[in-house]
């Protein structure tokens, strides 16, 4: 089924890896304005070199990586990072000896000139993270873990993309904070596009509209989210005998 959405991130036949090898091959996806979706796999299937190759991060060896208009299968990371497409990688990696402020200017590099523009994208990611207003001079290794998942999220957003790659938000954020995580992103603009991977399925369904499983470097199905979720292959590969990722599909975390 086509969809009559404009694609804001489209991958074709994307074969990407390490060195010699391919860890993901062949791999098609697509993200819609304003949609997200979420990536699904056990350890080891791919999901990370997936985002990192889309932000050139990953060496790409065939097919083709298109955001809005732009192929950026050759681009190198500083210019997918001008707007094109931003990531919030595992574990944040902020500058910790640098304010909450700074680190978040750092995702608008490329538009210092406009500072008006730059003030408004601040203004926005405060908007939407109040806490970090109040943070803003604190340096960021005196953050909890999900105040420092706000600040790589704002540093994101700073950068004004067209799409956002989330890896494993959710991830080493205490319970009383996910909350507040969550409530944020569900409170970002309906024009925003996100491509996540996560292992909360709670997250998941509250997110996604829509659901790729990716095994072994390879797509085997994409749909609706409550559809790929329900599915047999997916409750196989996180609850069968494959000695991954298991956990509970119904499981709540918020």
């Amino acid at each position: 089924m086509t969809s009559d959405k404009t694609p804001v991130l489209r991958l074709s036949s994307l074969f990407a890896g390490y060195g010699r090898f391919d860890v993901v091959r062949d791999v098609d996806l697509r993200v819609d304005e304003g949609e997200a979706v979420a990536l699904l796999g056990p350890n080891g299937a791919g999901k990370t070199t997936v985002l990192r190759a889309i932000m050139g991060l990953v060496k790409h060896r065939r097919g083709t990586i298109q955001v809005g208009d732009a192929d950026v299968s050759s681009l190198p990371p500083y210019r997918i990072a001008r707007g094109l497409a931003a990531i919030a990688p595992e574990g944040r990696r902020l500058f910790l000896d640098q304010s909450v402020e700074d680190n978040l200017i750092l995702g608008a590099l490329h538009l210092r000139r406009d500072k008006q523009r730059v003030q408004d994208l601040l203004n926005s990611v405060y908007n939407l993270f109040p806490v970090l207003r109040d943070y803003r001079r604190r340096r960021s290794s005196f953050l909890s873990g999900g105040e420092q998942q706000m600040v790589a999220i704002g540093r994101m957003l700073m950068s004004d993309p067209k799409i956002l790659l989330l890896d494993e938000p959710a991830a080493g954020i205490p319970s009383n904070e996910i909350h507040v995580l969550l409530d944020a992103i569900h409170s970002l603009p309906d024009d925003i596009s996100i491509l996540m991977i996560e292992h909360d399925m709670q997250m998941v369904k509250r997110f996604a509209s829509s659901v790729s499983l990716l095994v072994n470097g390879q797509l085997r199905m994409t749909g609706a989210a409550d559809d790929v979720m329900n599915s047999q292959e997916v409750r196989s590969v996180y609850l069968g005998n494959t000695g991954q990722d298991r956990f509970n599909l119904d499981a709540a975390r918020v």
